[in-house]
């Protein structure tokens, strides 16, 4: 599907697309915030572990998973504040990032354990 949104007549049709994008993305970012939580939690749970230990895992990914966005921010910020991004380099980045998209649901299909 191509929206171009950039150069839509009127605001109606653009705020359609963006309403419609950010529900799809939320809908993806749903497993991500309920889902991974519950299910790392079940696992801790059924290791019988001590309760520093439990705590010190729940901490744990509590950290990774702020420490990837907290990568993320940092590094769009240093990269967007030395210069504007041009054509050229918002397609490689949309490249790379389909690339890496592409990786992870590779490896979430054929090699699912990995991730474990």
């Amino acid at each position: 599907m191509d929206l171009d949104l950039l150069s839509a007549d009127t605001l109606l049709p653009a705020l359609i697309a963006v309403a419609v994008l950010a529900v799809m993305v939320n809908f993806i970012e749903l497993s991500c915030t309920a889902d991974f939580p519950a299910i790392y939690t079940a696992v801790l749970a059924q290791h019988d572990l001590s309760m520093p230990a439990h705590h010190a895992y729940l901490g744990l990914y509590t950290v990774g998973y702020i420490a990837d966005d907290s990568l993320m921010v940092v590094a769009a910020v240093i990269a967007l504040s030395n210069r504007k991004l041009t054509e050229r380099a918002g397609r490689w980045l949309k490249l790379l990032s389909g690339v890496v998209m592409l990786a992870l649901g590779g490896v979430m299909i054929l090699r699912p354990e990995w991730l474990i």
